[in-house]
C-alpha cells in the first residue's frame, strides 16, 4: 500500500524541493571552502612521517619491541579497543588512571547500532550479568501529549535492540575480558606526557600507582582518556563547549509508562530523560542549560527539582521522582561538545571522548566509539608492521576521513562491514543529530523556535516514514547524513506549511521565513564543524582512496 503525504506537505512540495536545492548549493560552497584546509593537513602529516621514517623508524632504541600499541585509558573506548586489537594479534599495553569501577550518570544507553558494533567486535557478552535492559525505542512527551517511536528492528533477530545499564558495570566487564587476553597488559597508572622525537610520538611517560615514573614505547599510541583528557591538546585543536549540565537521579521500583523505552519530556527550559538501568532502577537526567546549576549543598537544587521540574513530570512518575529528590543522592555532570579536529601526529591517534564529543541527549557516544573501533581494526589488519611510519600515517589519516565518509553499503546487510567501501558515517551523522535535536528540543521565547519545536513533535507523531526515518538515524541503524538533512528541513517545511493554513498573512509569512532561517542557523554550523566534504562528498578527499580493501 502506498503511503500518502499529509496535505500540508503535499501542498508545499515544490517549496520543499526548492529549499533543498538552495540548501545543497550552500553545502557545496562550504565544501569548496574546506578543500584548502584538508589539503594542508594531508601535506603536513606526510611531511612529518617522511622526515621521521629513516633508519630509526618509529620504534625507540630503548624498547625491546614487546609492545605494538599503547592505549591510554580503559573506559568504553579503551577497553573495547584493547580486546579488539589483541584478538587481531597485536601486543597491547593499556594504562588506566583508576581501575576501580567508575560511577557515572552518563554513558548508560547503547543504541541498537552500537550493539551491532559490539557484536561485530565479539564483545556482546559484556552486557550479560549486569542487569542490562533491552530498549526498543522512545516515548516523547510534550504539553500533555505523547507519542511512541519504535526502533526499526523488523529485519533483525529478537536479541537486537538498544541496551541500558550502569556504565561502571559495563566498563568493568570489558576490562575483565581484556585482562584475560594473553596479549593485553592492563596497568594502573597516570600518563603525564607523550614521548616525541622529531615530531613522531614514540610512547608515553607515566606514573604507576606506587608513584614510580616509567616510560613505555610502541609504534602506535592511542589516546582514549575520556572527556577530561590532558593529552588531547598535542593531538588536536580542542574547541570544547558546555551547552548544559545533567542533574542525575535514580528512581527505584517504578515502572515506566512504556516498558523498555526511553522517555523524553520536552520540558521548559530543556528536556528531561528517563530510562531503565537495572531490574529495579530508572535513571532520570534533568538537563539544565548553561554551565551553572543550583547548589546541592544548600538545598537550592532540591527546591528547583520540586518546584520547576516535578510539575512537568508525567503523573505516573511524579511520586517516584519526588522520593528520589528527597533521598538526596543528586549528581551533576557538565555536557560537553567538541567537534573532531585532529592535528597530524605520526605515531599517535585520538579516540573516544578525548577526540570527539556531542551532547548526550541522543545517547550516541558509545555507538560512535564502537563504530570507530571497528573501522580502525579493519584499517590496521593489512598493516602487520606498525613500524612503517609513512604507511601507518596514511592509514590513520584515512581513519579520520572514513569515520565521516558517506558511501552506501552494498552488502545488503544492515551495518555490515564486509569491506570499507561499505562504510557509513556514524560519527558525523550522530554528532549532527545530537547538536541539532538538542537545540530544537529546548524551550525558547522566540516564536520561530517555538514553532520549530512544536512542528518537530507533531512531525514525529505522524508515524510511518515521518517517525521511522528520524528514529533510524537516532538508533545508529541508518547513519546517512542526507537522510538527516532531508528530515530536518522536512520538519521546517512542515512547520511553515502549518503557518500558511488557512491564510498566509504577512505576519505568518515572516514567521515562516524566520523558522527556515532558524533551522539553517542550527544545522549548518554543526555540519560545517563536522566537515562538509567527508560527510557529503567523500570521493573528493584523497584519503578516501588510500584505504585497504578487507575481504
Amino acid at each position: 500500500m502506498e503511503l500518502e503525504l499529509p496535505p500540508v506537505i503535499h501542498e508545499n512540495y515544490h517549496l520543499l524541493v526548492s529549499a533543498v536545492a538552495l540548501l545543497f548549493g550552500i553545502v557545496s560552497l562550504y565544501g569548496l571552502r574546506s578543500n584548502l584546509k584538508t589539503r594542508r593537513k594531508s601535506k603536513e602529516i606526510w611531511r612529518k612521517s617522511s622526515n621521521n621514517s629513516g633508519n630509526d623508524g618509529l620504534q625507540s632504541p630503548e624498547t625491546d619491541g614487546s609492545t605494538d600499541v599503547i592505549i591510554v585509558g580503559a573506559g568504553v573506548a579503551g577497553a573495547a579497543l584493547a580486546c579488539t586489537l589483541a584478538k587481531d594479534g597485536r601486543r597491547v599495553h593499556v594504562i588506566e588512571r583508576d581501575l576501580t569501577e567508575p560511577d557515572r550518570i552518563v554513558g548508560e544507553l547503547l543504541q541498537p547500532g552500537g550493539y551491532l558494533k559490539l557484536i561485530e567486535l565479539g564483545l556482546e557478552d559484556c552486557v550479560d550479568g549486569i542487569e542490562a535492559q533491552q530498549v526498543f525505542g522512545y516515548a516523547i512527551y510534550m504539553n500533555g501529549k505523547n507519542t511512541k517511536l519504535s526502533y526499526p528492528l523488523e529485519k533483525f533477530d529478537s536479541d537486537i535492540s538498544g541496551r541500558s545499564f550502569h556504565n561502571g558495570r559495563f566498563i568493568q566487564r570489558m576490562r575483565e575480558k581484556a585482562a584475560t587476553l594473553p596479549k593485553v597488559k592492563l596497568e594502573q597508572g597516570t600518563v603525564t606526557s607523550l614521548l616525541e622525537k622529531e615530531g613522531t610520538v614514540q610512547g608515553v611517560c607515566y606514573k604507576t600507582k606506587d608513584g614510580q615514573t616509567l616510560t613505555a614505547y610502541a609504534p602506535l599510541t592511542i589516546v582514549c582518556d575520556g572527556c577530561f583528557s590532558n593529552l588531547r591538546r598535542s593531538l588536536c585543536k580542542p574547541k570544547v563547549e558546555v551547552p548544559s549540565c545533567f542533574v542525575g537521579l535514580v528512581l527505584e521500583n517504578i515502572d515506566l509508562p512504556y516498558a523498555n523505552h526511553g522517555h523524553v519530556i520536552l520540558a521548559d527550559p530543556s528536556p528531561i530523560l528517563f530510562y531503565p538501568i537495572s531490574n529495579t532502577e530508572v535513571r532520570c537526567l534533568v538537563d539544565v542549560p548553561g554551565q551553572k546549576v543550583p547548589s546541592i549543598s544548600n538545598g537550592e537544587m532540591a527546591n528547583y527539582l520540586k518546584t520547576v521540574v516535578a510539575p512537568q513530570i508525567p503523573p505516573e512518575l511524579y511520586d517516584a521522582f519526588v522520593a528520589a529528590v528527597d533521598k538526596g543522592n543528586i549528581r551533576t555532570m557538565p555536557n560537553r561538545s567538541m567537534p573532531a579536529d585532529p592535528q597530524p601526529t605520526p605515531g599517535a591517534l585520538l579516540m573516544g571522548d578525548a577526540f570527539n564529543m556531542r551532547h548526550p541527549l541522543t545517547g550516541g557516544g558509545m555507538t560512535v566509539a564502537l563504530s570507530d573501533i571497528v573501522l580502525l581494526r579493519d584499517l590496521l589488519r593489512p598493516l602487520r608492521n606498525l613500524n612503517d611510519a609513512p604507511m601507518l600515517c596514511h592509514y590513520l589519516e584515512s581513519f579520520y576521513t572514513l569515520r565521516k565518509a558517506s558511501h552506501l553499503a552494498d552488502s545488503g546487510v544492515p551495518n555490515s562491514v564486509g569491506h570499507l567501501m561499505g562504510w557509513l558515517p556514524v560519527s558525523s551523522t550522530i554528532n549532527t543529530l545530537a547538536g541539532a535535536l538538542y537545540k530544537v528540543f529546548c524551550a525558547s521565547p522566540d516564536p520561530a523556535r517555538k514553532e520549530m519545536r512544536n512542528a518537530c513533535f507533531d512531525y514525529l507523531s505522524l508515524g510511518g516514514i515521518y517517525s521511522e526515518g528520524p528514529i533510524s538515524l537516532l538508533s545508529g541503524l541508518n547513519p546517512r547524513p542526507l537522510i538527516l538533512f532531508l528530515h530536518f528541513f522536512a520538519v521546517a517545511i512542515y512547520g511553515v506549511g502549518r503557518l500558511l493554513i488557512p491564510f498566509p498573512t504577512p505576519k505568518r509569512l515572516w514567521l515562516g521565513a524566520r523558522l527556515i532561517m532558524g533551522a539553517s542557523g542550527i544545522i549548518f554550523p554543526i555540519i560545517r564543524s563536522e566537515g562538509v566534504r567527508p560527510m557529503f562528498f567523500p570521493v573528493t578527499v584523497p584519503a578516501y582512496y588510500r584505504t585497504p580493501r578487507v575481504a
